[in-house]
């Protein structure tokens, strides 16, 4: 995972755009280890299908940080860490990676949404973690498993043209499918 910036920098970030968090607990996080994954990882959360976050309990703990709690307020940023998102935690189960549910995986909305599908997937991206972090990866790991409720999506216009050019020509059909289903006839953004 790339370095994160500090809660305090981007709640002045979200500040001067006007957003102003609700009370609770403030954590900053990022999906994917890549730029490409971060974006479709963002994006499907843009597109309200993605509902939920899993990671790897042995990153929290070399990394220092604590898991998520139910409640926490979460500014998710972009691959630029750049503010994308602002979330709040409904509720964390953490378990072994064999015990992630279908109806879980649903949630996560990855892929095809099956248990099969976020198992190769997340296995994938839990070896190369594990790689990083000197540890093999294996059924009883533990994971973090976070549902989330989406409380703002940054405006479209925060999305420059240099980012959209850095997308591959799959990643640009959908930014542009994604954009336009999100402006309204105006120009503005539908989500809010």
């Amino acid at each position: 995972m790339f370095e994160l910036p500090t809660t305090e920098s981007l709640v002045a970030k979200l500040s001067a755009l006007g957003i102003n968090l609700p009370s609770g607990s403030v954590r900053v996080d990022g999906y994917g280890d890549s730029p490409a994954l971060s974006e479709q990882l963002l994006n499907l959360i843009r597109s309200g299908r993605k509902r939920a976050g899993t990671g790897l309990l042995w990153v929290y703990e070399a990394e220092g940080g604590s898991t998520p709690s139910a409640g926490d307020i979460e500014i998710v940023v972009d691959h630029h860490n750049e503010p994308a998102l602002v979330t709040r935690i409904a509720s964390v189960q953490v378990i072994p990676y064999a015990e992630v549910t279908a109806e879980y995986a649903a949630i996560e909305g990855e892929g095809d949404g099956s248990l099969a599908y976020w198992r190769e997937a997340h296995w994938a991206f839990f070896s190369r973690e594990c790689k990083r972090l000197g540890r093999k990866p294996d059924e009883s790991m533990l994971v973090v498993c976070s549902v989330f409720e989406v409380l703002h999506v940054l405006e479209i216009e925060h999305y420059s043209a240099a980012r959209v050019a850095e997308f591959d020509a799959s990643e640009q059909e959908a930014a542009n499918f994604f954009v336009a289903q999100t402006l309204k006839p105006d120009g503005h953004s539908a989500l809010h």
